[in-house]
């Protein structure tokens, strides 16, 4: 289960459950929403679906572009055709997790908007989590 706070003047909380269907294949629940996730099948999976770490760059990337087009929007500046591609390269003994973020920015965006929408790009909520302190809490219930 995994729990969000957005910032703001209340604390919204999230919820993500995970239901395993067979071998590494689980079907994710968020809201009104079902997500099936798996592993590749060189890792033993089906690829049913993205991986857990696809989804962690599924979620930066859309939440980057999601962020910058609103922002685009209070501004009335158009932003069609805009991409973000993410690239991420998990941790491993000794070395930082990786993230590599290309803005496909529309060519008709004057420098001095493209500037600023980078600049709001880190203001996402997914990269303020993965950039800040993280804190888990863990328990067990028997079924």
């Amino acid at each position: 289960m995994a729990l969000l706070n957005k910032s703001g003047s209340e604390t919204h909380s999230m919820r993500a459950v995970a239901r395993q269907r067979e071998n590494y294949t689980h079907d994710v629940k968020t809201g009104d929403h079902s997500i099936t996730v798996d592993e590749p099948e060189e890792q033993g999976g089906d690829d049913l679906g993205p991986s857990p770490q696809e989804l962690l760059a599924a979620a930066l990337a859309s939440c980057t572009a999601v962020t910058m087009e609103m922002y685009a929007k209070r501004k009335g500046w158009d932003t069609s055709g805009l991409a973000v591609d993410c690239r991420y390269t998990p941790a491993e003994r000794g070395c930082v997790t990786q993230f590599e973020l290309v803005f496909k920015m529309p060519a008709h965006l004057d420098e001095e908007q493209i500037e600023r929408l980078q600049v709001i790009a880190a203001k996402c909520p997914v990269h303020r989590t993965l950039e800040g302190e993280v804190m888990f809490s863990e328990r067990v219930e028997l079924d």
